[in-house]
């Protein structure tokens, strides 16, 4: 069957990175949803095909797809339809047609598209009905997809693959901590634990850290896009012995070359479908843009930074470079690293100069985790009351109370709570006694 397409349109008011795909054939569907939708973003046709639409959608990151259900592309869209939502689960997908064929509305209906819109009503019918379906999507993907946290190095050697490998373990005991705890209140939806993204330089530092072995790179999740799926997850993807699973570069950075930053984006987004938590090591990374587009995904942003004068006239130049970018500095704030209270510049020294809010220190402890490292451990695991281990606890804790505050309990210490126990058991004997 030929396909027609059509080159996308937008209105010139049209609201920036708004877009939308329509697969379908017929020209004057197609001229109808664009002059519908051109005040809401940019309607770009693609043929009714599985693989044109993967490759767009990978693309583009649209907000929404219409298949057209009219005339012989009936069946055709209903197969469509069927890969689209295996492999894009998270995509809001409609179904259109004219009200001069009735029988398009019952097609799609019955393929079980999110909804259908008649390309001949109204304007603002159409427009309507594609708000309301991406508003109850986005409340309901806001209570599913997990959260990003991305740590930033302008070079390495400040610490990040270190904070990072020891944020992903302690993020990943408390989401089994609290695994436990709703099994013992009852049904509720599953903890899907945390995935550490090694991206840092130098590469699969991550890997090393936490002494494990991955086959499956960055770069083949990025190749995998549209067999990405908690049956890949669970498989492909190297898991911790703490149950955290890790998706390193690959040996050789040559192959990062032959992936888009675009694509990259895409996966570090769809990786949050399958994860409460995702730690992306972004240390020293090389590529300004890759790390812009990052931390547009990214729910929370961390620039990890020491005292040493280098690491603040790396950092400073990184800030610039991503405010070139369009990253605007309130999505940042600050971590410094590796603080020595017998340096002259404090935290909040260093804060005012790279002009970002401090929003965590975590002190100078070289000789503790070179001792872990040498013994192919990681410090979150062998000495919980380490003041670094104390500091990064402090941080994992604060993201449970800004993202998940039902699932935090409050007793932040547990050696405080079993000695609180242990009186009360006192006093409660003496005065049975």
């Amino acid at each position: 069957m030929p396909h027609r397409t059509t080159t996308p349109q937008t209105s010139p008011v049209a609201p920036a990175g708004d877009t939308f795909l329509f697969a379908s054939d017929n020209g004057a569907n197609i001229s109808l949803l664009v002059n519908a939708l051109q005040r809401r973003g940019a309607v770009e046709a693609v043929a009714l095909t599985v693989r044109a639409l993967d490759e767009r959608i990978a693309a583009l990151s649209p907000q929404a797809v219409f298949l057209d259900f009219s005339g012989a592309q009936a069946a055709l869209a209903t197969e469509v339809h069927r890969q689209l939502k295996r492999d894009w689960p998270a995509l809001a997908i409609l179904g259109a047609g004219s009200s001069s064929d009735p029988t398009a509305m019952l097609g799609a209906l019955r393929a079980g598209v999110d909804d259908y819109v008649d390309v001949c009503a109204a304007t603002t019918d159409i427009s309507g009905t594609l708000a309301a379906l991406l508003q109850r999507r986005s409340a309901t993907l806001a209570r599913a997809r997990g959260r990003t946290i991305a740590l930033l190095g302008a070079r390495a050697g400040l610490g990040v693959t270190t904070l990072a490998t020891n944020m992903t373990l302690l993020l990943q005991d408390l989401m089994i901590r609290q695994r436990s705890r709703t099994t013992e209140a009852g049904p509720a939806e599953a903890t899907r634990g945390v995935a550490l993204l090694d991206l840092g330089l130098p590469a699969r530092d991550g890997l090393l850290h936490l002494d494990m072995q991955s086959s499956f790179s960055f770069v083949e999740g990025v190749h995998n896009l549209r067999r990405l799926d908690p049956t890949l997850v669970q498989t492909a993807i190297a898991h911790h012995s703490s149950g955290a699973v890790v998706l390193p570069l690959p040996p050789s950075l040559a192959q990062v070359r032959d992936i888009s930053h675009a694509d990259s984006a895409t996966l570090v987004r769809r990786m949050a479908d399958f994860f409460d938590y995702q730690v992306a090591d972004l240390g020293g990374f090389n590529s300004t843009d890759f790390l812009a587009q990052t931390v547009r995904e990214a729910d929370k942003t961390w620039v990890v930074c020491d005292q040493s004068l280098g690491g603040i006239v790396s950092t400073a130049n990184l800030l610039r470079e991503l405010e070139a970018r369009g990253v605007e500095s309130q999505r940042l704030s600050l971590v410094v690293n590796k603080l020595d209270a017998n340096v002259g510049i404090s935290a909040r020294d260093i804060a005012g100069r790279l002009r970002l809010p401090l929003a965590h220190v975590l002190p100078m402890r070289r000789t503790a985790l070179l001792a872990a490292g040498g013994r192919g451990e990681v410090l979150a695991r062998t000495a919980r009351n380490d003041p670094y281990v104390v500091a990064v606890q402090g941080m994992v804790r604060g993201l449970q109370r800004e993202y998940r505050p039902g699932d935090l309990q409050e007793n932040v210490d547990s050696r405080w709570t079993a000695f609180m126990a242990q009186l009360t058991d006192r006093w409660k004997g003496a005065r049975e006694g």
